[in-house]
């Protein structure tokens, strides 16, 4: 049963009242039929079987001389027409008529004299044929039927009925779709939300049960982004707190060698300064990842162009495969911040096989940085976009928090994308970030996605 049901609430609904609307009307036409028009059909029935009684009577009393005078002012016939049948055929388009029908010649006929044989003609002109005596000799007489009989006053009652409970159905339908639509409002809110954006409040103007989900959804937002903003507040104190006297341990040890200290103390001390203060500039990152900074319209190419030259410098040559890219905002820092971890990663993880390449297809940007590095399990890298989360390929390196893919999977989804691993042709990693492209005129849509807290 669960599975026959629509999914969605208004189709429920909607299937629900229809339902209900066509059952209402079949008892209210039920209770029509038997106990008004049924009771309406056997008195007329009962009426045109005393005037028929009366009239044969009256007929069979005439003299012989007048027989041929009413026979043709009556137009009665030796033989009743070839389409009179003895009972009317049943048409389901014509169900409510030949119901009325059939129930008025049952009843005719127990007003009639015994033996009175009774003959149905339909369109185009309906008729009723009885055998009666004119001076004595028997003749077919047709006679109009009686409009209760015909079944015309039924057939507008439910033509009416159908259309009242269409007018229903469609109401109803407009009256759910109108309380549908804050909740489709709340669902579209709540997936921005889980994208990293802050939406605009929701109207609270609504029924009043809307209106407190509505309320409660803003509350949520406003507490997420206090919470957010508390705890990028607290990452800078305490980076800050702790940058001050690591500089001045940094300086200290300056003098010290100065003064020819232990040089190799000094410059193992100086490394492990250098990866403390590496890991409170990675954490920096992933509180902030961007979310303040305002999209522009650039070329992503040469950024990368960029940031390829000066892993170059450092020796570490990246092969570049550029397509051509559609006109795209993106955050300049924080995006330069995505390639360039990604770049720093293959550089420490992969070592060799370098490469960056980019194209676009109907939907999205696709930013790829490979490697030829050991591959890992899908489950693993699926793995490492958490939080503090390392391969095991990182096992021996050092300086590192495990959070380098956790900023790049969070860059992308503060502009609409997602990262994904793939395999590399040939051995190795390609790791994709895909950036939805923005269909709307200029930066609108990307400058809507402010002060978002990503997670």
């Amino acid at each position: 049963m669960s599975r026959l049901l629509p999914r969605s609430v208004l189709a429920r609904n909607i299937a629900l009242l229809i339902v209900l609307v066509a059952f209402t009307q079949v008892c209210s036409l039920s209770v029509l039929i038997h106990y008004v028009q049924k009771p309406r059909v056997e008195r007329a029935a009962a009426v045109f079987g005393t005037y028929i009684k009366t009239l044969d009577n009256a007929l069979a009393a005439s003299p012989v001389d007048a027989r041929d005078t009413l026979v043709a002012r009556l137009d009665a016939r030796s033989e009743p027409p070839a389409e009179a049948v003895s009972e009317p055929r049943v048409r389901l388009l014509a169900f409510y008529r030949t119901y009325q029908l059939a129930t008025f010649l049952d009843t005719l006929h127990r007003y009639l004299p015994a033996g009175t044989e009774v003959r149905w003609q339909g369109a185009p002109h309906p008729r009723m044929w009885i055998r009666m005596h004119v001076a004595g000799t028997p003749y077919w007489i047709g006679l109009q039927v009686p409009e209760e009989a015909q079944g015309g006053g039924m057939l507008t009652a439910v033509l009416l009925s159908i259309g009242l409970a269409m007018l229903a159905a469609l109401t109803g339908f407009a009256l759910q779709a109108h309380l549908n639509r804050p909740l489709q409002d709340l669902a579209q809110a709540a997936r921005r939300v889980s994208a990293g954006e802050v939406p605009p409040p929701l109207p609270v103007d609504g029924p009043t049960e809307i209106a407190q989900v509505s309320g409660a959804f803003n509350q949520m937002t406003q507490a997420l982004q206090q919470a957010e903003a508390t705890r990028a507040l607290m990452l800078a104190g305490i980076s800050h707190d702790i940058r001050t006297p690591l500089t001045k341990l940094r300086l200290a040890m300056a003098m010290a060698n100065d003064t020819n200290g232990d040089e190799a103390f000094i410059g193992a001390a100086e490394s492990y300064l250098d990866q403390i203060d590496t890991i409170l500039q990675q954490f920096m990152d992933y509180a902030g990842s961007g979310e303040r900074e305002t999209p522009q319209s650039g070329d992503l190419n040469a950024l990368i162009s960029q940031l390829a030259a000066d892993f170059a410098g450092l020796g570490h040559e990246f092969d570049l495969q550029l397509g051509e890219l559609p006109e795209h905002a993106f955050r300049p820092i924080t995006m330069m911040r995505l390639v360039m971890n990604l770049m720093q990663n293959a550089v420490v993880y992969g070592q060799t096989g370098l490469a960056v390449r980019t194209w676009a297809d109907a939907h999205a940007i696709h930013v790829a940085v490979a490697d030829r590095g050991k591959g890992l399990s899908a489950e693993e890298l699926e793995r490492l976009k958490a939080p503090f989360q390392r391969g095991k390929n990182a096992h021996g390196k050092t300086g590192g928090t495990g959070l380098g893919l956790a900023i790049v999977e969070r860059i992308a989804r503060l502009h609409g994308g997602t990262l994904e691993f793939h395999p590399r042709d040939g051995g190795g990693l390609e790791v994709w970030a895909v950036l939805p492209i923005q269909r709307d005129s200029g930066t609108a849509g990307a400058g809507e996605q402010s002060k978002a807290a990503a997670g």
